[in-house]
């Protein structure tokens, strides 16, 4: 069992219906029936939502996601309608609140590898495949792949892994229109981030999207290639055959799994809360992360 160690009581606010409370997002719907999405500074780690927030997390992911949305604009359309506060809305919004089209979401995780890590590491080991995609031998932890992949996952509940599903899998859930035009923009977004990533010192080695139908036109929506969604790497630092440093939460898995945190992942027991330095680095590197890749400062 996992998922939200305490699950925050939503905020209410005039003239908003609130939808869902995610691992970071709460979702409210206006009057006009458009979503008005408000990312959290909550923190998740091996399935649970921590008790403790990372003070700016939520700013960073949503002023990088706008970043994004208008490097990648060209290639698919998106679902922000606009960035002002909704009336009556609290001042701690303010920067972190996108208003948003409501849209039939395809209920896949799309997700593109550059590089072999995590999941697709373990499935790699076990049968030189990810997603059930045919890769060379001799690849290792970090190893750049030939060519970048589509490995699509099917969208867990709170507390719930992900589960890496193969190309036809989807297909057979979506329609093969649908999978084919998943997999297209998954890999074209995936490659303009990959470029402009690298331009500034930075591996984007792998990410997942989320889609929508506005009608018949596909749209990117939620978040895109923040510390969140994606594993970014410092290029400087990249060595294939180990674990590789990150601008992402992994000072919090880290000290989770440390002595010090006295927590054992394999119990049902609840994560504690993190220690003040652990907080510190962790709001750094998200901070660094925006930084390096917009060429602007956070303050």
């Amino acid at each position: 069992m996992s998922g939200f160690v305490e699950k925050p009581e939503p905020i209410q606010v005039p003239g908003l219906v609130h939808l869902h409370t995610g691992k970071v997002r709460d979702l409210y719907q206006n009057e006009a029936g458009d979503l008005v999405m408000v990312a959290s500074d909550r923190i998740s780690a091996y399935d649970w939502v921590l008790p403790t927030e990372i003070p700016d997390k939520g700013r960073v992911l949503t002023q990088l996601s706008l970043w994004w949305f208008d490097q990648i604009a060209d290639l698919i359309p998106n679902h922000v309608i606009g960035t002002d506060l909704p009336a009556a809305a609290p001042a701690d919004w303010a920067g972190r609140t996108l208003v948003c089209k409501s849209l039939q979401m395809v209920p896949v995780e799309a997700v593109a590898r550059g590089y072999l890590t995590g999941s697709g590491l373990l499935e790699y080991n076990e049968s030189r495949t990810v997603c059930g995609l045919a890769l060379p031998e001799g690849l290792v932890d970090g190893s750049e792949l030939p060519a970048p992949i589509f490995t699509p996952a099917t969208k867990a509940e709170v507390g719930e892994h992900d589960e890496n599903v193969s190309y036809e899998e989807v297909a057979r859930q979506v329609g093969a229109d649908t999978a084919a035009r998943l997999r297209q923009a998954t890999l074209a977004v995936y490659a303009r981030g990959r470029d402009i990533a690298r331009d500034r010192g930075i591996i984007l080695a792998d990410t997942k999207f989320e889609f929508g139908f506005d009608g018949e036109t596909l749209v990117l929506a939620d978040e895109i290639l923040t510390p969140d969604s994606s594993r970014f790497w410092p290029a400087d630092q990249w060595q294939p055959g180990r674990a590789q440093p990150s601008y992402d939460k992994q000072f919090v898995r880290d000290w989770l799994t440390s002595p010090e945190s006295g927590w054992d992942r394999r119990s049902e027991q609840p994560p504690p809360p993190l220690p003040q330095q652990v907080v510190d680095a962790t709001r750094a590197k998200y901070i660094e992360a925006y930084e390096r890749l917009t060429g602007t400062s956070w303050s």
